[in-house]
């Protein structure tokens, strides 16, 4: 079959990999309808030391379940189904408790001799764990929303949810990337009614208009916080959601946060960790919230939504690439002429 490596920063290719097939009883085959690139992918393309030997890449996808393994449950040839960012058994401790990013038996996407979501089929670990079971049909045309199911949007709704967002709360929302975007519309979903999205992309900024933003800031640095905190009455936001992950990012978030506010940040860190903000945070009361996004947590509770029509995340796909145009799907994200690619292999 065809899937996608990453050799190194800028290169990558896709190339003939031996199908996918059971290794265990809890594994299932998945033909991939539907895959994307995601932000956090363009980090090894900016960064990846160059290497003679491949890595697979890609960890969001929806697809058809073309074989299970003897242990896999409530699964059958045909169903389609999405797969979370993280693979996980959902019944483990953690798992149990919302943390299946924290899994005791589950992995990433591309690592070790797991398949990459970018590729033709996919081998899933854990199968009956991982796989939501969609009550669609292959052609349907809701599957760019059910994608996004597998990682952005639960992302964004992780950011709103671990904020505390609700109807009592104004927000600031950093970054109009897709996951920034994701997070407007999880907060409006929420009940959020004020919601300042800082972005300077207009395009962007438009569709974080259409999921609920009620002002823009395009102004960066002390000069954003500024406009923030003039919006706000001079007090900042009582929610923060930082949907960056760089180090200037989240010192905007702590210019815009309201005193006893909470920052939530889901955007990968691109900085060393340290008491960064933490003499800000004790005296202005301030909490600092977020991390990896529990998916699988989030999926059940999403889906009815995304089924009824009531959001559209899949807005957030401005193209669609085939699996062998991928190279340039992550040349367009990474120059910023594509907010998110989706790829249909």
């Amino acid at each position: 079959m065809r899937a996608t490596l990453l050799y190194g920063a800028g290169d990558v290719r896709v190339e003939d990999v031996p199908d996918p097939k059971l290794k265990l009883p809890t594994d299932a085959i998945v033909r991939v309808l539907r895959a994307c690139i995601c932000g956090s992918d363009l980090w090894p393309y900016a960064s990846k030391p160059s290497s003679d030997h491949g890595d697979r890449i890609g960890h969001e996808f929806l697809g058809v379940v073309e074989e299970t393994g003897s242990e896999v449950s409530g699964l059958a040839p045909g169903d389609v189904v999405v797969a979370p960012f993280l693979w996980s058994d959902n019944t483990c401790d953690f798992c149990t408790e919302g943390l299946q990013p924290s899994c005791r038996h589950g992995g990433r996407w591309g690592a070790g001799d797991v398949d990459g979501g970018q590729g033709e089929a996919v081998r899933v670990p854990q199968a009956a764990g991982t796989l939501v079971k969609l009550p669609v049909g292959e052609d349907t045309a809701l599957l760019p929303s059910l994608l996004t199911l597998s990682d952005v949007f639960p992302t964004g709704h992780h950011c709103a949810v671990t904020a505390g967002v609700d109807e009592r709360t104004s927000v600031t929302v950093i970054g109009d990337g897709a996951v920034g975007l994701s997070a407007v519309l999880a907060a409006r979903r929420l009940g959020a009614e004020r919601i300042i999205l800082m972005g300077r992309h207009t395009s962007r900024t438009d569709l974080g208009r259409e999921f609920g933003a009620t002002e823009v800031v395009a102004e960066r640095g002390e000069e954003g916080v500024a406009k923030v905190r003039d919006l706000s009455g001079g007090d900042g936001t009582h929610r923060v959601l930082e949907c960056v992950g760089t180090k200037p990012a989240l010192e905007t978030a702590f210019g815009v946060a309201r005193e006893g506010g909470v920052i939530s940040r889901v955007g990968v860190p691109q900085y060393e960790e340290g008491p960064m903000g933490f003499e800000t945070m004790f005296f202005r009361n301030i909490t600092l919230t977020g991390g990896v996004a529990p998916a699988r947590a989030y999926i059940d509770e999403l889906l009815p939504d995304v089924l009824d029509g009531k959001i559209e995340p899949g807005k957030v796909f401005d193209r669609t690439v085939g699996l062998d145009e991928v190279p340039d799907g992550y040349r367009a994200m990474a120059d910023r002429e594509a907010l998110k690619v989706m790829v249909r292999p």
